[in-house]
């Protein structure tokens, strides 16, 4: 810690003299002074931690030169010394901001030393105090500047923060550019012109924050020109981050009270404050701007993609719906011949009829993926639906001869549900199987409550699917049979869906293909 620079003011040298030897003994630096106009003139220039002065002087008193030292360097304790102590005398030092009194001469050198340290110790207190309750409500600027994400609201509330907790008629934020130069963002009071921007460059450059009074110690190139502005005091803060340099002025006019090491304080962790306000800020646009490109992208690709399925829905529309019309074309042509014989004519009207049912199959598929059916639901019991489409199709099954074996494991809950499209569903399904085990086989269907729901298990013996068609086999108009038209699992897979539920293909299930329906309970 700096050694404490002790000023001492009296007019008689041997005073001064017994002063400067006591003080420096004790490890003070000491500049004395026995003319107290010098005296002001040196407060002008120089910084001093503590002023040690005599009440009575010729021409000027002591009080007249504390006033002075209070407007000059405000932050500097205060310590007098008399040999007529009065109360009155007290209570006008009281009344001045005075930190200690001692009396004249000093039975013991230390009384001076331990008056000094007192004294220093008090404006230190005093100081702090201050501090403190600059500090408080800086709570709530922090809440303040930290909810507010716009950049150009933001500046302005830094801007009203400085103002209002410096009591500084003129504030100003200004922010280097890639050329060097500063630009000013927002300010309060009057702009600041002339050679102001050289100081802001100046504490730019040299990362150290400036705080001078026009009438007090400091560098007086800076005091003229602060003079030249109108200006009493100024502090200029530098924020210095890796992609924000910037610096903060607070400024009083000539008239005002000088700005204090307090005031400084207070403006740094303003500074940093407003440093991680405007660094959160940024990150916000950024993240912003990156959400509304990822929105456009996704947009443009959802776009590409509904043009690109539109595209092959179209294609696989006029293939399915185009072959079949050929084929009742051709039939059509060749039963109109008069020269084939009756029987060969029946025979090709008879496939005509055979493509125009398959014409009539592909497009009402095709009305069931595009035009949902009832949407009502009602409650459902699905084991009781799923046993009547077994037994409609009971027939049918034996013919191909599938055996069906139905595990329904504990009590299956009822379901919300449109019965006709779950009962489409079942079929779409269980024909599947059908058509994948063309020589017979075991159709495995497993019903059990889950969580939330009831799972269906539909496993059967087939040759399965391959791992290429998995990908692909809930599109529409593709098939893995001949002469499918690969609308029934994907009419189906919309169906368990628009009832909240999922159908998918287990790829690890043994031999066969083996699907898994869930559906909720809640509807």
């Amino acid at each position: 810690m700096e050694t404490p620079l002790i000023f001492v003011v009296d007019d008689e040298p041997g005073i001064a003299l017994l002063c400067n030897r006591l003080l420096t003994r004790a490890g003070y630096k000491v500049q004395t002074k026995t003319d107290p106009r010098q005296a002001i003139e040196y407060l002008k220039d120089n910084k001093i931690d503590l002023l040690l002065v005599d009440i009575r002087m010729p021409e000027v008193d002591g009080f007249e030169v504390i006033q002075h030292a209070q407007r000059l360097q405000p932050d500097a304790a205060m310590l007098i010394m008399t040999g007529h102590g009065t109360v009155e005398t007290a209570i006008r030092a009281l009344r001045q901001g005075v930190d200690g009194l001692i009396l004249k001469p000093f039975s013991k050198g230390e009384e001076l030393v331990d008056a000094v340290k007192l004294a220093l110790a008090d404006s230190q207190q005093k100081r702090d105090a201050a501090r403190i309750n600059a500090l408080r409500p800086l709570f709530s600027v922090t809440e303040s500047l930290l909810s507010e994400t716009r950049r150009e609201p933001l500046l302005e509330l830094i801007a009203n923060a400085i103002s209002g907790h410096l009591q500084c008629s003129h504030t100003a934020c200004y922010q280097k550019k890639e050329d060097g130069t500063f630009s000013l963002l927002t300010f309060r009071g009057r702009e600041l012109t002339g050679g102001f921007p050289d100081l802001v460059a100046l504490v730019d450059s040299s990362a150290v924050p400036l705080l001078i009074n026009a009438s007090g110690p400091g560098d007086p190139a800076v005091k003229k020109k602060l003079s030249r502005l109108g200006l009493g005091a100024v502090i200029l803060v530098p924020i210095l981050r890796p992609n924000l340099r910037m610096v903060l002025c607070a400024a009083r006019d000539a008239n005002s009270p000088p700005l204090r090491e307090a005031d400084l304080e207070l403006f740094q962790i303003l500074a940093r404050q407003a440093a991680v306000a405007l660094e959160n800020s940024r990150l916000y646009a950024e993240q912003l701007d990156y959400v509304r490109r990822m929105a456009e992208s996704q947009k443009a690709l959802l776009q590409a993609e509904k043009m690109a399925a539109a595209g092959r829905m179209s294609a696989s529309i006029a293939h399915e719906v185009n072959n079949p019309l050929q084929s009742v074309q051709n039939c059509l042509h060749l039963a109109g011949r008069t020269d084939l014989p009756q029987e060969k004519r029946d025979e090709y009207f008879g496939l005509a009829l055979t493509e125009l049912d398959r014409l009539i199959i592909t497009v009402r598929r095709m009305l069931d993926f595009y035009r949902p059916g009832a949407t009502s639901q009602t409650e459902v019991d699905l084991a009781e639906v799923l046993q009547y489409i077994l037994n409609l199709m009971a027939k049918q099954l034996s013919e191909s001869q599938v055996k069906v074996i139905v595990d329904f494991v504990g009590g299956i809950p009822h379901i919300n549900a449109v019965g006709n499209q779950i009962q489409q569903v079942f079929i779409n399904l269980i024909l599947n199987a059908m058509d994948a085990m063309p020589d017979g086989g075991i159709l495995n269907i497993v019903v059990r409550s889950q969580k939330n729901g009831v799972e269906l298990i539909f496993q059967d013996q087939g040759r399965g699917i391959s791992v290429e068609d998995q990908a692909n086999i809930f599109e529409p108009f593709y098939s893995t049979k001949d002469g499918g038209t690969g609308l029934g699992l994907t009419v189906s897979y919309n169906i368990i869906t628009a009832h909240g539920g999922t159908l998918e293909l287990l790829s690890e299930s043994g031999s066969g293909a083996c699907f898994r329906i869930f559906l909720p309970t809640g509807g």
